[in-house]
């Protein structure tokens, strides 16, 4: 008779709960408007100070596998929805708890698991239910959803600043019908020196390289015809590494004429399309422009950015309209694109490259308006106005801020996204999770036998949201949760927890409050869908075996 260790299984089990209910534990006191914000010192000695689920996660040492699960599952709810990346880590802390608890009570892994299945269906009905769908126009609602977002950030008091610019670079983005936003058209540039409310967005292309000033050329041109190259302008090199020794003087002036000549060719056939702004792509096999070719470019008045980034290329000529040219031969007027203007900005002490009209708009406040406009055959930053990119300059006193007002912007961006795919609102502040609680439990009575237990069980794992939230706020949770329960029963599915009050509202949505919290119905969708698939997951694992 073979024998079988039956606790192992359980000990696995155990083992794998305790490790995920540990990160969970780690970014719980994050959540919220008043959550606790993390300072994290990477190895590089640089610090991040965040509350956002997913920075934290990502920069977190981890070491066990199932409380990496939970790190991927913070960063597929940032891919997907962008916001709520504590919210579902949360969420899944919990939902394990509850499972632990009826694994004690000796209910199968299997059933709870499909219990938990079930589960998430009728939580995902529930939410589609009491979801608001809104007008892509209502730029209201899209701006409280943005706001709510940045209420638990580092920067929340600058929420009505930034709040505005995101939803404006996102509907630049979104022309009616549009399912999608692509956020990777969207460039937000970090520039260290002012403060947050110098924060704005641009209109036209910024490139963060400045102009090349060593052979005093133009920092302003106006018409700018723009060529994107991708070779040098600099002598050329062998294939392979040897060495010319020279010890006579005429062929040494030989070799330096032959390389004006060289030089001053290529400059005379790039002068003859007409280009008078030049970007330049950084090589590794060679120097991409020499002292002698930038002296020569000054000449015939071309402008020179040199250093552009490979990743960059594709963004910049999505956002001209130009073409990336490979090399001299192929260098015509067709791959060129037209600007009103290309200008170094320099504001505080940062400095930045714009290429577009020349007037610089002011940031929206009410209403989004067209931003970058370009030209409807596409190789042009004048004329049109639907654009294809949008940038973003963000501003602070320091690097740690920027990169915290950079990271709110990148959530502010995402909810205003999702409302693009999915428009539809929904009560923040603990509404929509109380609401599940109390309507799951109903439907938890029409189940039959374990599935009934554990949707009960999973129905209170869910309050968990709402009394975190109360928690991290200073406020009793027991009292608050418990008003909310009673709310809810009498028929206020709208009911919350209002922060800045201290207390629970009967709306969320009411006007009159001192402040609406609403969130997009994508993001909870996500974060119930996520989290469940998760936890699922994790109960189906009954052993840890390593490789050699």
């Amino acid at each position: 008779m073979q024998f079988k260790d039956r606790e192992k299984p359980d000990q696995i089990r155990i083992s794998n709960i305790v490790a995920a209910k540990a990160v969970a534990d780690a970014v719980r006191t994050s959540l919220g408007p008043k959550g606790m914000d993390k300072m994290i010192l990477k190895s590089d000695k640089d610090v991040v100070i965040s509350n956002d689920g997913a920075t934290i996660l990502k920069h977190m040492s981890v070491l066990h596998p199932v409380a990496r699960m939970l790190v991927d599952l913070s960063a597929a709810q940032d891919v997907e929805a962008g916001d709520g990346t504590t919210t579902v880590v949360v969420l899944a802390g919990s939902l394990l708890g509850a499972a632990e608890n009826l694994l004690k009570k000796g209910i199968h892994p299997t059933a709870i698991a499909e219990a938990l299945m079930t589960t998430a269906t009728n939580a995902t009905e529930i939410l589609e239910s009491m979801g608001k769908s809104i007008e892509m126009n209502d730029t209201a609602s899209l701006l409280q959803a943005a706001q709510t977002s940045l209420s638990s950030k580092v920067v929340s008091q600058y929420s009505s600043l930034l709040a505005p610019l995101a939803v404006e670079a996102v509907m630049a983005l979104a022309p009616p019908g549009t399912t999608n936003v692509d956020l990777r058209d969207i460039r937000v540039v970090k520039k260290v020196g002012g403060t947050i409310e110098d924060t704005k967005l641009v209109p036209g292309l910024v490139l963060t390289q400045n102009v090349s000033k060593s052979a005093n050329g133009p920092t302003r041109v106006e018409k700018a015809k723009i060529a994107m190259i991708q070779f040098q302008l600099s002598p050329p090199k062998p294939d392979m590494e040897n060495q010319v020794i020279v010890n006579d003087y005429h062929q040494m002036d030989k070799i330096l004429k032959e390389e004006r000549a060289y030089l001053l060719d290529m400059v005379k056939r790039i002068k003859k399309t007409g280009c008078n702004v030049l970007l330049i792509q950084k090589s590794i096999l060679r120097d991409a422009v020499t002292d002698l070719s930038l002296h020569f470019l000054s000449k015939v008045k071309i402008m020179v950015i040199k250093n552009m980034e490979r990743d960059e290329v594709d963004f910049i000529c999505k956002s001209t309209g130009c073409k990336p040219i490979a090399d001299i031969e192929s260098f015509t007027e067709d791959k060129l694109a037209t600007a009103e203007v290309v200008e170094e900005i320099n504001e505080d002490g940062a400095r930045y490259v714009r290429i577009g009209n020349k007037i610089i708009g002011s940031a929206v406040t009410d209403a989004p308006k067209d931003i970058v406009p370009r030209s409807t055959s596409g190789s042009t930053l004048s004329g049109s106005a639907s654009p294809k990119t949008v940038c973003i300059v963000v501003r602070g006193s320091n690097e740690s801020t920027v990169s915290e007002a950079e990271r709110s912007i990148h959530d502010a961006l995402c909810v205003t996204r999702c409302l693009v795919k999915k428009p539809s609102l929904i009560c923040g502040g603990g509404a929509s999770e109380i609401e599940l609680s109390v309507n799951l439990r109903k439907r938890a009575l029409t189940q039959l036998s374990a599935t009934a237990f554990c949707m009960a069980a999973f129905a209170d794992a869910i309050e968990t949201i709402p009394f975190t939230l109360a928690e991290n706020a200073g406020l009793n949770p027991i009292r608050v949760v418990t008003e909310l329960r009673n709310m809810h029963a009498e028929g206020y599915q709208n009911a919350g927890i209002n922060v800045k009050r201290g207390t629970a509202v009967k709306d969320m949505w009411d006007p009159t409050e001192t402040h609406t919290v609403v969130q997009p119905l994508l993001v909870s969708l996500s974060a119930i869908e996520l989290a469940s698939e998760t936890v699922r997951m994790v109960l189906k694992i009954d052993d840890l075996v390593g490789t050699r």
